[in-house]
């Protein structure tokens, strides 16, 4: 069984961190799969063609996510 592994990243929103040899953790809009965009943050390699591992937020889930973030106190 062969999964549509495709991807394209639809808008870089910027980098949270920057990591060894190039590797930056990123927020993105990526589509995956042809599928609609959703927001993605993960390390991705300087040519964005290998990625580790992330987590994907629909819009809903990433404004809650903001307003859980904007709660804790840093």
């Amino acid at each position: 069984m062969a999964d549509d592994f495709s991807f394209s990243i639809e808008k870089n929103l910027g980098i949270i961190s920057e990591g060894k040899g190039g590797w930056n953790i990123e927020l993105n809009l990526v589509s995956w799969g042809g599928r609609p965009s959703k927001y993605d943050i993960r390390s991705w390699s300087p040519d964005h063609q290998k990625m580790g591992k992330g987590s994907t937020f629909s819009k809903e889930e990433l404004i809650s996510l903001k307003n859980l973030l904007n709660q804790i106190e840093l």
